[in-house]
């Protein structure tokens, strides 16, 4: 009895989500997200009772709701979205608990959400695997490349990306190593595919394999923002395998690449796991060099100086930033000073006068650029000999 109160108590805390699109986008925001989280704990303790068949019905109205709902309120916060992050997999897992007989409208449900939705919810095929059974999965896969073979694959935006995420996460459920690498080989755009393939190796103890590809990765997009991923991969590869010095080298080669503080920061901690000080020596004498050949780069000495803090090397980084102070934002220059300050007051009065003054400076160049207001016969200025009726223009 209590048990039917409590799927009684579901159905209608699902209904509360639907959302009424003449209600303003921020009209009940929290009450609406307070109740998509009760549905989740209600449903969660009714799946813990054993009623995943009457729970699921449920748990997939609430999630096609809170899609419709987001097309039309404003959740600038996320609070909705992490809502219905959390319920799409507990469809799943009911779903996995009381396998439908019939799993094709299930893959229906992905294959449309996934290729026609606003762009949620994110379905991971691992959640509803169970559920799609052979028969959903073969279903499902015959959808995807059905939309591959479409005009629209290559010329609507994202739809491309859609389909080789939903190959990819077939190949991956499927348990086939080579057979997931193979489809995620089709799309190297990026160092995150290099990774993926290198993930799954490593977690089929294929070492080898992955060093290489780790390579691959790293040379086809030397030029990326994103390697420093790729180079974790490598370096972890490397130490496990106890090659010390290959490691290092990747770490060196890298800040050759790009001398900046966040490469400089994977460095230092490879260095310090693998006792090797020297290597933190040479990065720092590397960017000395760099900027010995061309003094005039201001991002070298940011970068310089935000490396010796790193190290703790205060002296250096205030020696480095005395000598270029023109290069320095105030805002690092206020927090150089107020560092030093506490140990060397009396290396900080020139530098801080050298800020007082670029301050001043700044607000008198805003003060005098600013437009006036246009003065006329009929906005004059008022003069000493005023009168309360009578305005006479200034002369």
């Amino acid at each position: 009895m209590h048990e039917k109160r409590d799927l009684a108590g579901l159905t209608e805390l699902v209904d509360g989500l639907r959302r009424d699109r003449r209600r303003g986008p921020y009209a009940g925001h929290g009450e609406y997200v307070h109740t998509a989280w009760a549905v989740h704990e209600r449903a969660g303790y009714l799946l813990e009772a054993g009623r995943a068949a009457e729970v699921a019905p449920q748990l997939r109205k609430a999630v096609g709701r809170i899609t419709a709902a987001l097309t039309h309120l404003d959740d600038s916060s996320g609070t909705a979205g992490e809502a219905l992050r959390a319920l799409t997999p507990l469809y799943g897992k009911a779903l996995a608990a009381a396998p439908p007989k019939n799993p094709a409208p299930l893959a229906n449900w992905i294959a449309k959400t996934t290729f026609d939705g606003p762009g949620w919810p994110d379905i991971s095929l691992a959640d509803f695997h169970a559920a799609l059974g052979e028969a959903g999965t073969a279903r499902l896969a015959a959808l995807v490349e059905e939309r591959a073979a479409t005009p629209e694959a290559t010329e609507r935006f994202g739809l491309g990306f859609h389909v080789q995420d939903l190959r990819e996460q077939l190949a991956a459920v499927s348990g086939d190593t080579d057979a997931y690498i193979a489809v995620v080989a089709r799309s190297l755009t990026n160092p995150g595919q290099y990774g993926k393939i290198v993930q799954a190796l490593c977690e089929a103890g294929r070492t080898a394999e992955a060093l290489d590809w780790a390579r691959r990765g790293i040379e086809a997009h030397s030029g990326s923002p994103y390697l420093p991923a790729q180079g974790d991969q490598l370096v972890a590869l490397l130490i496990a395998d106890g090659r010390r010095d290959e490691a290092l080298a990747v770490r060196r080669d890298a800040f050759t690449r790009t001398p900046v503080h966040k490469a400089f920061v994977s460095l230092a901690a490879t260095a310090a796991r693998l006792d090797s000080p020297e290597t933190v020596t040479w990065a720092l004498g590397h960017l000395r060099e760099r900027l010995t050949a061309d003094p005039a780069n201001a991002a070298l000495v940011r970068e310089l100086i935000a490396c010796l803090r790193e190290v703790g090397d205060s002296d250096a980084a205030w020696q480095a930033a005395s000598t270029h102070l023109s290069d320095l934002s105030k805002y690092t220059l206020q927090e150089l000073i107020e560092e030093r300050r506490t140990t060397h007051p009396a290396d900080v009065i020139a530098p801080y006068r050298r800020l007082i003054d670029s301050t001043s400076r700044r607000a008198a160049t805003s003060t005098a650029t600013s437009t006036p207001h246009a003065t006329s016969k009929h906005c004059a200025p008022y003069t000493a000999n005023s009168a309360p009726n009578r305005i006479t223009p200034a002369t």
